[in-house]
């Protein structure tokens, strides 16, 4: 019988109605139930042989578990980003990819807003305070009538600048490829084309692109020194985006004024990682996407992608 490989972590807890689709086509599953990611020997290990189809999460397939995968024909992502997928690799292998576009946005896009609300008026720290029975106060800034700098105009980001604009802020996005007109005038939203004046002039700056060779490090030492003293960078995006070393200093010395994250270059840190410490920096453990209408999603469609993508090679 056929197999199919499922990696993420999360896709038990919605797993009745893909894993029915999956047994009605004659696919026997695999199932992760050790609880964390697969390396890439575990990965080769478990679908060198028989696995017709993988749906990955965050888990490697690099090339060289997709030479070892000798049987498979598709992979289907749960969720968007596929930077964990090498696709030249997979091209050349004719082994077809999709990932599961929108099924995320929202789940991703209300944390982004969330964070902007948490770094504004320093609600988690607030919070620990009262905790430790200390009522002191920290004066924050409002939201509304901030200008708020999107990067990358994919469906996250169009659904967190929807967001902001229904808090009045004032939206500009930045990304070369964006072609939907339309969205902006409907949403009254300006577009920059120049990354760097934009980010200057910026109270807030969240990121939404994923990691390639060009967006590696784009916020790097050059851009913090350029922003505003006060502005906050959001990143729900990938880790990679941001030169976490010369986050650090622009932190430490005033450059800008926070940052929070739901994605760091090493899941989890270091236990002695020194940005993580810093009172101006917030990390959450990647949990844009965790939410149960977003996992459930996530789950459906990228099942019925692997199944469509398998029937479309078995056609061929």
């Amino acid at each position: 019988m056929d197999k199919v490989l499922i990696t993420p972590k999360s896709f038990h807890k919605y797993k009745e109605e893909p894993l029915r689709m999956l047994e009605a086509e004659g696919y026997e599953v695999i199932l992760n139930t050790s609880g964390k990611t697969y390396s890439e020997e575990e990965l080769i290990e478990m679908a060198h042989s028989g696995v017709k189809g993988i749906i990955v999460g965050v888990d490697p397939l690099s090339a060289d578990v997709l030479d070892a995968c000798t049987d498979l024909k598709a992979v289907s992502k749960y969720g968007v980003g596929m930077d964990n997928i090498d696709l030249e690799r997979a091209k050349a292998r004719g082994i077809h990819v999709k990932n599961a576009v929108g099924t995320n946005s929202i789940s991703v896009a209300e944390l982004a807003i969330g964070l902007m609300f948490d770094s504004a008026r320093l609600l988690s720290a607030h919070i620990e305070r009262v905790k430790a029975s200390n009522w002191d106060r920290v004066m924050g800034i409002e939201l509304t009538g901030k200008h708020l700098a999107v990067i990358g105009g994919g469906q996250i980001g169009k659904e967190v600048a929807m967001r902001a604009k229904g808090l009045q802020m004032q939206v500009t996005l930045y990304d070369p490829f964006f072609k939907d007109t339309q969205f902006l005038d409907e949403y009254g939203i300006a577009r920059s084309e120049d990354f760097l004046s934009l980010v200057a002039d910026a109270d807030f700056i969240t990121l939404h692109l994923p990691a390639t060779k060009e967006t590696r490090h784009m916020m790097n030492a050059e851009v913090f020194a350029k922003m505003k003293p006060t502005a906050i960078l959001i990143n729900t995006a990938r880790g990679e985006l941001v030169d976490e070393p010369a986050l650090y200093e622009a932190l430490v010395n005033g450059e800008i004024g926070a940052a929070a994250q739901d994605v760091y270059s090493k899941e989890p840190p270091e236990e002695d990682d020194p940005l993580v410490a810093l009172p101006n920096f917030l990390l959450t453990p990647h949990l844009g996407a965790f939410t149960g209408e977003a996992v459930e999603r996530m789950a459906v469609t990228s099942t019925r992608n692997l199944l469509e993508m398998l029937k479309e090679r078995n056609d061929a």
